[in-house]
This record gives C-alpha cells, sequence and structure tokens, in this order.
C-alpha cells in the first residue's frame, strides 16, 4: 500500500453478505475512479462466506483494507472500527447490501468540500426501495426522532454519508450511534446537509433489520440522545497570557 494517505476512505460495514461483496467493490472503484482511495470492509462477525469473499478480492484489490470482529458487534460498532482504522481525512460510509449507489458519492464529497462545507452530508433516500412495512415504519421512526431531536433530517437511517474523519472521532460512540449522527454533529456545532441520492432493491441476501428488532432499542437510544443534547460542551479557547 502508498505510504501517501488516501484521499477519500469509504468504510462498509458488513454482515452476512458474501453475494453482494464483488458487485460492490466493482461500483466504488468505478465511481472513484482516478481518485486516490482506500476500502475498508469491516467484517462484523459474518458466519457465512463473506470472510473468503472479502480475501479472495483483496488479492486483486491492493486499496481494499479488511478488519473484522470475532463476534457481531452492531453496525455501529463496525463503523466505529472502521473509520478509526482508515487512513483518509474524508470519509464516505455505504452500507454492504448494495442498497446504496456509489455512483453518489462524488457528488456528496463535491458539496462536503464547498466554501461552506457542512460537518457533514447525509444521503436521503427520496424513493425507498424496500418494503411496504418498512418504508411506512422508518417514515414513522424518522417522524419522530426528527419532532424530539430537532435535527432537521428527513432520512438518518440512510448509510450513505460524507464528512471528515476527525469530526466523526469527536463524536460519543454507542451503540447505534450511526441512526443519529445528524444529532450528534449538530450537538458539536455543526452543519448538516441532506441531498437526495439513487436507492435501489436489495439484490443478494436478507436485511438485518426488522421493526419489532429496532423498536424498544431506538426508544432508550432516543432519550440517550435528547440527554446529550442537553449537555453539550464546546468551550471557547483563546490565546493564554
Amino acid at each position: 500500500m502508498d505510504a501517501s494517505p488516501p484521499e477519500i476512505s469509504v468504510v462498509v460495514p458488513v454482515r452476512d453478505e458474501e453475494d453482494n461483496i464483488d458487485t460492490l467493490l466493482a461500483e466504488i472503484a468505478a465511481a472513484l475512479a482516478g481518485r486516490s482511495i482506500e476500502v475498508v470492509y469491516v467484517d462484523d462477525g459474518s458466519a457465512d462466506a463473506t470472510p473468503a469473499r472479502l480475501a479472495a478480492a483483496r488479492a486483486r484489490m491492493p486499496e481494499l483494507r479488511v478488519l473484522r470482529h470475532r463476534r457481531s458487534a452492531g453496525q455501529s460498532a463496525a463503523l466505529v472500527t472502521g473509520i478509526r482504522a482508515a487512513r483518509g481525512a474524508w470519509i464516505a460510509t455505504l452500507d454492504g447490501d448494495g442498497q446504496n449507489d456509489p455512483a453518489d458519492i462524488p457528488r456528496l464529497l463535491a458539496r462536503a468540500a464547498e466554501a461552506d462545507a457542512p460537518a457533514l452530508v447525509a444521503g436521503w433516500r427520496a424513493t425507498r426501495r424496500d418494503t411496504r412495512l418498512k418504508r411506512v415504519s422508518s417514515r414513522l421512526a424518522n417522524a419522530v426522532r426528527a419532532a424530539l431531536l430537532g435535527d432537521r433530517t428527513p432520512d438518518t437511517g440512510c448509510g450513505l454519508k460524507v464528512f471528515r474523519r476527525e469530526a466523526f472521532l469527536r463524536l460519543p460512540s454507542f451503540d447505534h450511534m450511526h441512526r443519529f449522527l445528524p444529532a450528534l454533529v449538530q450537538r458539536e456545532g455543526g452543519v448538516v446537509v441532506n441531498v437526495p441520492v439513487n436507492h435501489r432493491p436489495r439484490a443478494a441476501g436478507r436485511s438485518k433489520y426488522g421493526v419489532m428488532n429496532r423498536l424498544w432499542v431506538g426508544i432508550v437510544d432516543l432519550l440517550g440522545v435528547m440527554w446529550l443534547q442537553r449537555r453539550p460542551v464546546r468551550p471557547e479557547i483563546g490565546e493564554g497570557g
């Protein structure tokens, strides 16, 4: 691997996504062709052929790095692992199921680098390609979250986001934090911009999320983030002497 850091690190958390590995990697490479990149896959304790597929891809794609959790620790933990290990100043995150379109990354990166650069550019799946139940439950969850947190984000669950690595590392880390990134960024005084992005049907594998396995933890997490919002610490720092 080149000793110089890449322009951007694409961080992809996965668990049991064996049939989506090769296609998504090819799309990431095509979308960011001509740029200095690294792709950091974090295998969150997969029990299928995901580790073997990643090992094979690593042999032919030098910009790919693979990290693995021995036991599943969740999507947020996988993101934190990948971002901490990343070498790029810019981070782009993608879900590993192939529903996010890597072709959107350059557009989000360009918006993040503008003169009035926001702290977070978040993808907004304006047209969801999910089941009706998943769309309705997500719409309800987003409405409740936005009302209670005031984060002005229509789709906080979209895995496609672009931000500076150093800004992410200043945020509090906890399970399921990935669903509250806009509120956490705003708590630090950062601006969040939402950009409509492409969303695709899942081509292979099965979703790890259902309505009931997210409902109760979502309520607890929401209360926790509300508590954090009321306790921001942003001191003004000047030269002494």
